[in-house]
């Protein structure tokens, strides 16, 4: 629970803040901050960095993405071209223009199998994972908040979290908030969705429920003119003053896109490449498309915000909409490239530019893939059906070696042509950038399933 006492009842003055939900293990973020001297040493197998999983849910197409194939016959090649890279030789699907002039920026692997064609979230969600969460179980080591900001450790980030008007989250095929054996403390804060943490989030001004973020920030917003015009943090200890503008200016406001400089903002905007008026509606999944086209680089913007105020792992995926057979529910793959590819390339790409301008690229890694790819041929519709032969992956920052093609695949882009990697080698990828492996192994108290499914594996060569 989330508890700001009214300042104006005096016999509570010294208790004003109180952190449950945001705090670890039940302290009080003052607390937290009074023994900040002690954090690092208690946290010693933790990394200062974060990783964004950017699950693009549906199977997108190894083809028309990262692997175009275009000297193969044309119910194999790229159904939208290729657009050559800042790397000598290697060539990204007709929609990824500006990911292609950063690709220097990029890790792109081309012989990564998820495991097979199945409509599920393993990447994220697995059995790979312990059936928990990556972010639950980094959680897990890490404390499920930062001890200095009180930021959530693990968050999930649904198109609700920047537009209210989008559908709800799909987890039809996977629960992005399990936390296999952990329990329910370790599972991700998900703003503007329904999570257990955002609902416990109460307010005593007046003393009422939130249910969403909005809510939350007024609140605060609120709470804080009254406390600053009455004069009552006058004369309040350090930590605590600290403890409190945590809150109200860090923790609350990392959620707040509108203290964003506009011009950021509006570079990460995707609403405008694909309008809803441009998207036919002869297909089921037209607003998956429409939500994807206006949230997905706001979404990206605001991982950022919340890996910057101390988040160490970030799940963003839009509802699902990289499937594409060209059926009824879905586009064919080159109209639905349009729909998917554009935004994708205009977002990423627009958070590999704001990165590196602030001085994070060696902070924050970012990995986008689906949990499967796409059928080597064209169907007799135009579209592409379910394979788990080869599933496109990226990975960029995170202080690891960019501006490489790892692996290579068959000439129809169907199986891998060097070592196949696997979930086991993208989750331990995960886990060295986030914790120190070595020390994780020593530590105790920590259940089998959850330690075999960090420190197992090995990291995805040439990424270690």
């Amino acid at each position: 629970m989330f508890s700001i006492i009214d300042p104006r009842r005096r016999c509570q003055r010294r208790e004003f803040l109180r952190i449950g939900g945001l705090g670890i293990g039940g302290l009080t973020l003052s607390s937290l901050l009074a023994t900040r001297g002690q954090a690092a040493g208690s946290q010693p197998a933790v990394h200062e960095r974060s990783v964004i999983l950017l699950f693009l849910h549906g199977g997108p197409s190894q083809t028309e993405t990262f692997d175009p194939k275009m000297s193969a016959p044309a119910e194999i090649r790229s159904a939208t071209g290729e657009v050559a890279t800042r790397l000598p030789g290697v060539t990204f699907g007709g929609t990824f223009p500006q990911l292609a002039a950063q690709a220097d920026r990029l890790t792109i692997v081309r012989s990564y199998q998820s495991g097979d064609g199945n409509h599920d979230i393993k990447p994220v969600v697995g059995r790979d994972s312990a059936g928990a969460n990556l972010g639950s179980l980094y959680a897990r080591v890490a404390g499920t908040s930062h001890p200095l900001t009180g930021m959530p450790r693990n968050a999930a980030l649904f198109p609700r979290a920047v537009e209210p008007q989008a559908q709800p989250a799909n987890q039809s095929f996977g629960k992005f908030h399990a936390t296999g054996s952990l329990g329910s403390a370790y599972a991700p804060f998900v703003p503007g969705g329904e999570g257990d943490l955002q609902k416990d989030m109460q307010l005593s001004l007046p003393r009422a429920r939130l249910d969403d973020r909005r809510e939350l920030l007024v609140g605060l917003d609120r709470v804080k003119r009254s406390l600053d015009s009455g004069g009552l943090l006058d004369g309040v200890d350090r930590f605590r003053q600290q403890a409190f503008d945590t809150i109200l200016g860090g923790v609350a406001e990392a959620f707040d896109l509108s203290k964003e400089d506009p011009r950021v903002v509006a570079r990460y905007d995707t609403a405008t490449l694909v309008r809803p008026e441009s998207i036919s509606r002869a297909w089921n999944n037209y607003n998956n498309y429409v939500d994807n086209a206006r949230t997905l680089g706001k979404l990206l913007l605001l991982a950022r915000r919340l890996c910057e105020a101390g988040c160490g792992f970030v799940t963003v995926t839009t509802n699902f909409v990289w499937d594409m057979h060209a059926d009824r529910n879905n586009a064919p793959v080159d109209e639905g490239m349009q729909y998917m590819g554009r935004p994708l390339d205009h977002a990423v790409s627009a958070f590999l530019e704001d990165v590196a301008a602030r001085g994070l690229s060696d902070k924050i890694l970012l990995v986008a893939t689906g949990e499967m790819g796409r059928t080597p041929k064209i169907n007799k519709n135009g579209g592409r059906d379910h394979w788990g032969g080869l599933t496109p992956l990226l990975l960029a920052g995170g202080g690891l070696p960019m501006g490489q093609v790892i692996g290579q695949s068959t000439s129809d882009a169907g199986q891998p042509l060097s070592e196949p990697l696997t979930n086991r080698h993208l989750t331990s990828t995960i886990m060295h950038s986030l914790l120190d492996i070595g020390k994780v192994r020593t530590m105790t108290g920590l259940p089998s399933d959850v330690s075999r499914a960090i420190t197992d594996g090995s990291p995805i060569p040439g990424l270690s």
